[in-house]
């Protein structure tokens, strides 16, 4: 009879185990059809490989769940309950520090919501993993993807404009329901963000903290975002969110950074007023806006004039803060905030 392999029981040996600790090779001979001995030989390969940890005494040996855990679950939107699924089915299967625990409590609520709430679709799939360096969470769904929804919402059809305005925040297609602070957050709680949709794909990591890069795209349908929190983190929830409150008190969440290499590409750059006007859209709703040149190194007149003169003037109550600026767009910049007298 052929040897089970790893990969065949991984994706479901943490629930199993917790649910038979004493009796772990029984219920695996049972639930794969194979003898005691291969059940034996499995558990073994399990326990080296850190799925498992053995305890107990040689004579009545129990088993735990080790450094390395996952669970996966398919969900119906209709009727999902993101809170539930957390506290019933994810929660209890691992061991995190608290801080990290309720880091990956945020975000898993967030995106299986955004998913029910926002994808159009019938199915939300959630694997979950831990190793022994981090927290893993994917969130698939079959619906009609994120890109395409910004694009029937706001009339946005390029996917890497659409994701501007979700790296800007608040962005929701339905107000009196959200406050589009759910993927925002879900992005700067991560280490690793990954987000794939409508064949398009843009990573943002903690490394280049409120920088997106255009990626491979990974399905051409719905949506899927992948998240890992590094276990010995330091970052916490109420630091990130202290982080976007310009009173520090993690309550309001007004302030922003718009990474605007997003607006641009090989063949056209920061130019044109009609480009800093999309770059303005939404920004009155924050006090603060951090406007990061990361990677950019040109900027036109017409962009930094629309930008830092019209919009500014219209817009007293908004603090414009440019960031990561080269030696040219910061002489621009300054240029147009302190104008040479006629």
């Amino acid at each position: 009879m052929k040897q089970p392999a790893l990969n065949d029981v991984t994706t479901w040996i943490t629930e199993a185990v917790r649910q038979h600790p004493a009796d772990l090779p029984a219920h695996l001979a049972e639930r794969l059809g194979v003898g005691r001995r291969s059940a034996l030989a499995l558990v073994r390969k399990l326990v080296e490989a850190q799925w498992l940890v053995r305890g107990g005494t040689p004579r009545q040996p129990s088993h735990a769940p080790g450094a390395l855990r996952q669970v996966i679950r398919h969900y119906p939107v209709d009727g999902l309950q993101e809170d539930a699924a957390w506290r019933r089915d994810f929660a209890p299967q691992f061991d995190l520090p608290a801080h990290v625990a309720r880091m990956a409590q945020h975000v898993f609520t967030e995106l299986l919501n955004n998913a029910t709430d926002h994808s159009g679709g019938t199915q939300v799939t959630v694997s979950m993993r831990q190793t022994p360096l981090q927290v893993q969470l994917l969130v698939s769904d079959n619906g009609r993807g994120v890109f395409d929804a910004i694009q029937q919402a706001f009339g946005i059809d390029e996917p890497a404009l659409a994701m501007l305005e979700l790296a800007k925040g608040k962005l929701t297609s339905q107000p009196d329901r959200h406050s589009g602070r759910g993927l925002f957050f879900a992005a700067k709680l991560a280490d690793v963000f990954d987000l794939h949709a409508n064949e398009a794909a843009f990573a943002q990591r903690d490394w280049q903290r409120d920088r997106w890069v255009a990626g491979r795209p990974a399905c051409r349908r719905g949506s899927s975002i992948y998240v890992a929190i590094c276990l010995d983190t330091s970052r916490t929830l109420d630091a990130v969110m202290e982080r976007y409150s310009t009173a520090g008190d993690g309550i309001g969440f007004d302030r922003t950074v718009v990474p605007l290499a997003l607006a641009t590409t090989p063949q056209a750059g920061l130019e044109s007023r009609a480009l800093a006007r999309r770059v303005a859209a939404r920004l009155p709703q924050f006090k603060r806006a951090v406007l990061d040149f990361d990677g950019l190194t040109d900027m036109g007149h017409g962009f930094a004039d629309e930008l830092w003169r019209v919009f500014a003037r219209q817009h007293p109550g908004l603090e414009l803060v440019p960031t990561n600026m080269s030696p040219h767009i910061a002489a621009l910049v300054d240029s147009v905030l302190h104008p040479a007298p006629a």
